[in-house]
Formats: C-alpha cells, sequence, structure tokens
C-alpha cells in the first residue's frame, strides 16, 4: 500500500507541477485573441520617414556658397575648420531640443532629417552665405530577437536602406530553435505598433527580405516549444526526490 500511495502521490505532484511551472516562459510576444497582424500588404519600403525623437544623436556638416567646396579641390583653411567643426555629435534632449553652435537650443524632435535640414539652413543663413547643410542621425537601431525567446541583439543601421536581411545576418541568422515561417516586425506607426508577420520558411519568402528596415524596428522570431525539454528540467528535481522517497518506504516496509 505504501509504494501505492507514493505512485498517486507522484501523478497528483507532477500534474500540479505542470500546472503550475513556467514552461516557455521566456517567449515573448505571444498573439491574443483579437490582436491585429498583417499577412498581406508588408510595406517592403518606409511608407514615411524616420522622425527625430529625444535621445537620438544627430550629426551635421555645414559648409558655405551652396555646398561648392565639396567639389572643390582646394578648400581654404576657414572651410575645412567650419567642417571639423560641426562634425560632432548633438543628443537630442528630453525638451526635444538640440544645443547647436551659434544657434543655441532649438527643438527638431518630430522633424524628418529634410525638414531639420531646412531648419538648419534657416537659421544659418543669417551666419553664413547660402549655407549648405548636411544631417545625418548616427544612433538609429533595429532590435532582432533571432528566435531563442529572449535573447536579443541591438543592431546599428549604418545606412537608410538596410533590409530585413542584411538585419538578421547581422544579429547572427535564425537560431535553430526559431521559426523561420513566421517572423514578426514590429514598427511604431503613432502610439501604437503595427505588427506584420512574415514567412522566410519558403522561396516565396523572397519577396520580404529586401523589405527596408527603420529605426526603433523589432523584429521577433518566434521560437519553438521545447516542451519536453522544459517539462523534464522542471520534473526531474521533483521526481528524483520521490523516487528515493519511494526506496526508502519500501526499503523500510521490507524490513517490518
Amino acid at each position: 500500500m505504501p509504494i501505492k500511495t507514493a505512485i498517486y502521490f507522484t501523478i497528483a505532484l507532477v500534474g500540479l507541477i505542470l500546472g503550475s511551472c513556467n514552461i516557455n516562459s521566456n517567449v515573448m510576444f505571444k498573439e491574443a485573441k483579437g490582436d491585429t497582424v498583417y499577412h498581406d500588404s508588408i510595406p517592403l519600403k518606409p511608407l514615411e520617414d524616420y522622425l527625430i525623437s529625444v535621445d537620438d544623436k544627430i550629426q551635421f556638416q555645414l559648409y558655405t556658397n551652396e555646398g561648392e567646396v565639396l567639389l572643390a579641390t582646394n578648400a581654404s583653411v576657414n572651410d575645412k575648420a567650419l567642417n571639423n567643426a560641426n562634425s560632432v555629435n548633438y543628443v537630442v534632449r528630453r525638451d526635444g531640443t538640440v544645443n547647436i553652435p551659434k544657434i543655441g537650443a532649438i527643438k527638431i524632435e518630430g522633424l524628418s532629417v529634410t525638414q531639420c535640414e531646412k531648419l538648419f539652413t534657416e537659421l544659418y543663413s543669417a551666419e553664413y552665405l547660402n549655407p549648405f547643410i548636411q544631417v545625418q542621425i548616427i544612433n538609429q537601431r533595429v532590435v532582432v530577437f533571432p528566435g531563442n525567446g529572449s535573447d536579443a541583439k541591438v543592431i546599428i543601421l549604418e545606412n537608410n536602406n538596410t533590409t530585413l536581411m542584411e538585419a538578421l545576418a547581422k544579429a547572427g541568422g535564425i537560431t535553430e530553435r526559431g521559426k523561420a515561417k513566421k517572423v514578426k516586425l514590429m514598427r511604431r506607426s503613432g502610439d501604437k505598433r503595427n505588427i506584420y508577420v512574415m514567412d522566410l520558411s519558403t522561396i516565396e519568402g523572397l519577396q520580404y527580405v529586401d523589405m527596408v528596415v527603420q529605426a526603433n524596428d523589432y523584429i521577433y522570431i518566434e521560437p519553438n516549444p521545447q516542451l519536453s525539454r522544459e517539462i523534464l528540467k522542471e520534473v526531474a528535481p521533483i521526481i528524483t526526490i520521490i523516487s528515493s522517497a519511494a526506496i526508502i518506504l519500501t526499503v523500510v516496509n521490507l524490513l517490518k
């Protein structure tokens, strides 16, 4: 009877563990009922320009005479000094402003790069003759979850035309556990993120690999659930303890 009791107790305890343990708890971004995801109309090209936001780092170069110095082979010392002085990084502060030379604090949050260049050109026109200005955001990045659940890598966008394939390659590709048929791209649009689901497991997926990623995109490859491994990891220590207890009960019963 004690052995049967131990067996029943083991079964009940295992059932309790399976009902309460955190199996595959590292899997993120699960789709809930009613969530809106897009399997069609994937935006292969950005629908709109990236807008400058707080904590962005910008770099701008200022040239005089509408940038003619760019084409000149004998740029003057003053022109070179002017260019070098402005080839430094400026951080957009919490109030949306950036502090730039000769102008001071100016709000650029919410502007595109083109709009920012136009604004700087207008402001510097009071100081320089026909200024030509180039603005670049140097800390644009995307976050890639390659398929191991919660593991992630931050990928710096070195150019404005970085594709989905390039971002995945920089992250090391899709891991063995990742589902190539379920790649989610989460892109901010206003106050929410649109979720686009792509299947890269077949040749038809080539239509998506040249999709241009944008700053602050999240790329999430859904991992395959490892139920057997997770259950074994959770239950093995308990089964060992129960087995030891059953052996002790058996020995005690035999000694009686």
